[in-house]
């Protein structure tokens, strides 16, 4: 299955007023896999010109580039893929529109809604909160048993996302899921390139074949 690795959506707001594409890149130095451009409070114009930008920069690093939402911003700015929620454009609309041209994510909290994305076309769906969190006040929580029936039931991969640090990341691993959405728990701290070499040491992907990557880095 594919590994989306450590995936930072994107937050201006948490930053603090630092400079948003220095923030992101220090996150794709320090070995961030998947870029998701989420931009609550932009404009339209705005949300485009980060996705150009951001597009240039996940090139730079080999690293994914998701954006939330906006079907045709994700088009225009060559994305590697569209993430959509519940009462977002359904996925199976989505797919009519990119084809096998964008890989499309879904949020989902149970096994119905994971089946369901599956069905209608999801690459990849997005579990959570795991957790509880500050970024997303509407979100459903998600027990980590709920996690590992989604996990029986749905072959494909998973990214779990809600309220995960540090110290509460190894009961995720455990349940083999494909990808680790970070918002606040990085993108607020001082040092975000050192802190996503913690991650990813942390996580140590299946793929390194037992080795984390912070040994490969």
């Amino acid at each position: 299955m594919k590994d989306y690795g450590l995936y930072i959506v994107t937050d201006s707001n948490i930053l603090d007023g630092r400079d948003f594409y220095e923030c992101i890149e220090d996150a794709l130095r320090g070995g961030v896999k998947t870029i998701q451009l989420r931009e609550k409070y932009a404009t339209g114009a705005e949300f485009l010109q980060k996705a150009i930008k951001l597009r240039k920069l996940t090139k730079k690093y080999n690293a994914m580039f998701i954006v939330n939402d906006r079907v045709d911003i994700a088009m225009i700015s060559n994305a590697d893929g569209i993430h959509v929620g519940q009462s977002d454009i359904p996925v199976s609309y989505v797919k009519s529109i990119v084809g096998n041209d964008m890989v499309v994510g879904v949020s989902v909290s149970n096994v119905e809604e994971a089946k369901t994305a599956k069905l209608n076309g999801a690459d990849y769906i997005g579990v959570g909160a795991m957790f509880n969190t500050t970024t997303k006040s509407d979100a459903k929580s998600v027990s980590i048993e709920e996690l590992k029936n989604i996990r029986k039931k749905v072959g494909i991969p998973i990214v779990v996302i809600g309220g995960i640090q540090l110290d509460n990341i190894a009961s995720l691993i455990a349940c083999d899921v494909q990808g680790y959405a970070v918002i606040s728990a990085i993108l607020g701290k001082d040092n975000i390139h050192d802190e996503c070499i913690k991650w990813i040491h942390k996580i140590k992907t299946p793929s390194t074949g037992g080795r984390s990557l912070m040994e490969l880095i």
